[in-house]
């Protein structure tokens, strides 16, 4: 049985041309780049000139840079620091969510959403983007700055809550949900164990008896990853999360830091395919009342989200010269909006017209906050020279 590679071929050809030539343009007119990946879905994609008349394949493609991002992550950061960072973070993070979630909450209920559609919709809007957050932090400050700790620990805490929702739909709530969450707990740790004990007799012997071949580093370090990150997968718990374990492990290397210069390509590649696929969901000819109101809230709650982060930082006594640019950067709701309202949607929980809201709320801050965060933080990607940063 032969495959034919050709229509995938011809769709990752037009995804990188595409993005090359309108991110030439959206440079020229000095905006975010990102902004021009999205674009470039919406433009080619399947509500557009279809060149891609599916983009489910590429939005699974494009999740290995989710992936990768979460790996590259948990190799800058040490177990202890990990652990002090969860201290520090985890009042200000479950502080901040439940703000959000009723704010979401309240604004859905007085458009008439039924209860069950706004608890959802609060649960999906709630968190912020590990994606957007962290692919906008230099990597100087993402590493060896406080406020790189914090958004950290923030988003880690709150990945992990959101995971929490998703079995919460599946499951259906009860006595199952705290099982369950127990499960998931139980298994962070006992993967944790495993991949610490991988590291220290298999893979750390390995890198001291081939290093001088880069290949074999570069590719047995892929392989840690995506088998840590397909085997969480398979026990219930996330990819990214996986990765991270997988990551964590390798931190205690002193190869962890080279291993992550030679990955960064990679993700950028499939981070591109991630935030094309975001632009290819967008249905603009489909547009009516509910996503003029997710517009109108996603901007709102951009300006919610800086503000209840600010005072959240402010109360737990950092920075006040950080406050406002760590609020910035976790304006914006997450990937895991997408993947609540899916969870919802597939469990009968939630509507049509509450799941394009989620979406076309969650699509617009990711473009508000983006532009916010590129024309006024350092960035890997600004136009101005003073503002960019890798």
């Amino acid at each position: 049985m032969q495959i034919n590679l050709a229509p995938l071929i011809f769709e990752l050809c037009a995804i990188v041309i595409s993005a090359a030539v309108l991110g030439t343009f959206f440079l020229y007119a000095r905006q975010p780049i990102i902004l021009a990946y999205i674009a470039a879905g919406m433009l080619i994609g399947p509500n557009g000139l279809q060149w891609i008349p599916n983009s489910e394949h590429i939005t699974q493609i494009g999740n290995l840079g989710v992936i990768l991002l979460l790996f590259l992550i948990g190799l800058n950061l040490q177990p202890k620091k990990l652990i002090q960072l969860f201290k520090e973070s985890s009042i200000i993070t479950i502080g901040t969510c439940c703000f959000f979630f009723f704010s979401a909450l309240l604004f859905a209920l007085a458009i008439q959403f039924s209860l069950q559609d706004a608890l959802i919709i609060g649960a999906a809007l709630m968190f912020s983007s590990t994606v957007i957050g962290l692919k906008l932090i230099p990597t100087t400050t993402l590493h060896h700055k406080h406020m790189g700790e914090i958004m950290t620990s923030i988003l880690l805490v709150q990945d992990i809550l959101a995971i929490s929702v998703i079995i919460f739909l599946n499951i259906g709530g009860g006595n199952a949900m705290l099982v369950a969450f127990m499960m998931m707990l139980f298994k962070f740790a006992a993967f944790g164990t495993l991949a610490f004990l991988g590291v220290r007799y298999l893979i750390l012997s390995l890198f001291q008896r081939f290093d001088v071949i880069q290949e074999y580093s570069f590719v047995t370090t892929l392989a840690w990853c995506f088998f840590w990150a397909e085997l969480s997968h398979q026990v219930g718990l996330s990819y990214e999360s996986g990765a991270f374990i997988a990551g964590i492990s390798i931190a205690v290397s002193r190869v962890s830091q080279a291993i992550s210069v030679h990955l960064k390509p990679l993700r950028e590649f499939f981070l591109i395919l991630f935030f094309f696929a975001i632009g290819a969901r967008m249905d603009l000819a489909a547009s009516n009342l509910y996503s003029l109101l997710g517009i109108l809230f996603g901007a709102l709650l951009v300006v919610i989200k800086a503000w209840g982060f600010s005072k959240a930082l402010h109360w737990a006594s950092e920075k006040t010269a950080m406050d406002g640019e760590l609020s910035a950067r976790l304006s914006q709701a997450s990937e895991f909006s997408f993947l609540v309202g899916y969870a919802a949607m597939n469990a009968n929980l939630l509507s049509q017209e509450a799941s394009i809201f989620i979406q076309t709320a969650t699509m617009t801050t990711f473009i508000i906050s983006t532009y916010w965060v590129v024309r006024r933080y350092p960035t890997p990607i600004s136009m101005a020279n003073n503002l960019r940063q890798d």
